[in-house]
């Protein structure tokens, strides 16, 4: 019953709504009692050839009452109990998606996707069935099944009702034993169909790389294994599940047989009559429901606790990010990096180390290095997705980071990442994601800023073009380009570009940067790039190494240390210089011909 202590929260909201529902059963469960001592006065009419029309009209007018009156009671109570059933199915989801949007980075590298849709999805309806089913069962097999006792003891013979109930201590022993079991195997059935889950997501998300390495065998093995090892998760759960009734049935068979053989021999001694241990037999019959509906109270209750217990797990999970509010306004001012030695949660690998530099108010500053060498992290750092420890800071306005409320910092900067993602909707819908009122020629001046503009109008519906989950039908240039603009409309203070013109040719990259030159002039910016002339402008480059800083000054000064950016710039000027002498050599043979 651990389950409905933690739902306590809900069921005090909405009790109202319960108790009207409950009675509404009991009165479902009164009415039932009628028809059986019909039956039995009518056995008894009949053999004492007492039956009149007007009895029979009577007991036939009375039946057709109750059966309405019936209707209409259970049309209520399922409309209360389930009906509120689903508020807390709502309740518990936007728990869920609000937890989700609030935590950090950090708690998606700890749980994967498919995880958590789960518990979205299985784990709150077994917890819906808590509320909804399990109420119906539990209030049922308690309301109807007392009802049915006590007029079988008060209305036929208590001393039979007694030896028919004999053998129900033994069904309440074994649909315990059972639930016990299956509460254990449900918990190992849900973790397995996360599994699954994740797996789903993953290869529907990942289908283009499969296709192109040509993995579908080698996918869809591993999707045929883990679904069976759902399946036979689930074929555990379901063996457990399947003993329930057959338990009951046969307790039920063997009362039968009790009332039977004992109320036959009272019959022969004129203890009672045949028309009242027909009206016995009869409300045995009824006691089925009751008995059932228990050991369904056991399974559901079993499923609801494994689910719930997996849903508050995620719920009481606390974000690295502590939530503070030393202080609301807006930082401003210089953003310095003073961190000795950095690493990210539940890693022992250095990250940064010696890292001292100072991003000055309107300063555009490059970093730049090779793949794994901190550029990044610096910039996780900055955002606030991980939080450093006391030995090193990052300051915003001469104040850590760590004291500024983490959403009023987030409203400073506007970042292109390194992963571009765009929502399953329009271009105009993506580009105007943080603020949807803008007008399409805000709009259209942000596209044009990040060269998009064109590539936009050859598409069949312009601007309403929807791009597809993640942006499907885009190249990756023109999601780059697409995510710039975005940001670019937010007119933030501090621009972030991390590695975001990897994906765009020269050319359109030296465009788009001379247009940020002239929007964002006076305003900080901070480019992370592989390529050394997305940089080479920057009032401050920072050269990254195995997570420190071993380069530091203009791009003149950093060509005339002859160090590793002098190194890489010059090679990537004889690349690009020789890709450029072979495409004239390739257009110039066109032209011959």
């Amino acid at each position: 019953m651990r389950v409905y202590k933690n739902l306590a929260w809900f069921f005090k909201a909405y009790y109202k709504h319960y108790i009207v529902g409950v009675l509404m059963l009991l009165l479902v469960a009164l009415l039932q009692l009628v028809p059986p001592q019909v039956i039995g006065r009518t056995i008894d009419y009949i053999t004492t050839d007492s039956l009149t029309v007007n009895i029979l009209i009577g007991l036939v007018v009375l039946l057709i009452v109750v059966a309405l009156l019936m209707y209409v009671f259970r049309y209520f109570w399922r409309l209360l109990i389930f009906g509120t059933a689903n508020r807390l199915g709502m309740e518990l989801r936007s728990q869920l998606f609000k937890k989700y949007a609030s935590m950090s980075p950090a708690f998606y590298q700890k749980h994967r996707t498919g995880d958590l849709m789960a518990h979205a999805t299985n784990d709150i309806n077994a917890v819906n069935m808590v509320a909804g089913a399990g109420i119906l069962t539990i209030a049922d097999s308690l309301i109807s099944g007392g009802a049915v006792l006590i007029t079988m003891a008060l209305t036929v013979d208590a001393k039979l009702t007694l030896i028919a109930m004999i053998p129900l201590p033994f069904m309440v022993l074994l649909t315990s034993y059972y639930g016990s079991i299956l509460h254990r195997l449900f918990r190992v059935a849900q973790a397995a169909f996360s599994s699954l889950n994740d797996k789903t997501q993953e290869s529907i998300a990942g289908i283009k790389v499969t296709k192109t390495f040509g993995y579908e065998k080698e996918d869809l093995d591993d999707f045929t294994e883990l679904s069976t090892d759902v399946v036979q998760k689930n074929l555990s759960v379901a063996k457990v599940d399947a003993l329930f009734n057959p338990t009951i049935t046969a307790i039920i068979g063997i009362s039968y047989f009790l009332s039977i053989f004992f109320g036959a021999r009272m019959v022969i001694s004129d203890e009672i009559t045949i028309g009242q241990l027909v009206t016995f037999t009869t409300y045995l019959g009824m006691m089925v429901w009751p008995l059932l509906a228990l050991g369904m109270f056991f399974n559901i209750l079993q499923r609801g606790n494994a689910s719930y217990d997996r849903i508050i797990n995620i719920l009481n999970t606390e974000d690295t990010i502590k939530v503070t509010h030393e202080i609301d306004r807006i930082p401003d001012g210089d953003i310095e990096f003073n961190i000795d030695t950095f690493c990210f949660d539940d890693s022992e690998t250095i990250t940064l180390k010696d890292v001292h530099f100072t991003v000055q108010q309107g300063e555009t500053v490059g970093i730049v290095g090779q793949t794994g060498s901190g550029k990044s992290s610096l910039i996780r750092l900055l955002l606030r997705e991980f939080d450093p420890n006391k030995l090193n800071e990052v300051t915003y306005g001469g104040e850590p980071l760590s004291r500024y409320n983490v959403q009023t910092l987030r409203q400073k900067f506007g970042i292109v990442p390194q992963e571009n993602f765009l929502f399953s909707t329009t271009i105009k819908d993506n580009i105007a994601f943080a603020n949807p009122d803008l007008s399409i020629d805000k709009i259209i001046e942000a596209a044009k800023n990040s060269y998009i503009h064109h590539d936009i109008e050859r598409f069949q519906y312009g601007y309403d073009t929807v791009v597809g989950q993640r942006g499907v039908s885009l190249s990756g240039g023109q999601k780059q380009r697409i995510s710039i603009a975005r940001a670019l409309i937010m007119d933030p203070d501090v621009l972030i570009l991390d590695d975001s013109l990897s994906a765009v040719d020269a050319e359109t990259e030296k465009n788009i940067l001379n247009n940020l030159e002239t929007l964002r002039k006076g305003k900080t910016n901070i480019i992370t790039a592989h390529r050394m002339s997305a940089v080479m402008e920057a009032d401050k480059i920072i050269v990254m190494s195995k997570g420190t800083v071993v380069e530091m000054g203009t791009h003149d000064e950093l060509m005339n240390n002859k160090g590793w950016y002098y190194e890489t710039f010059m090679a990537q000027s004889l690349i690009q210089t020789l890709e450029h002498d072979l495409e004239v050599m390739t257009d110039g043979g066109e032209d011959h011909e």
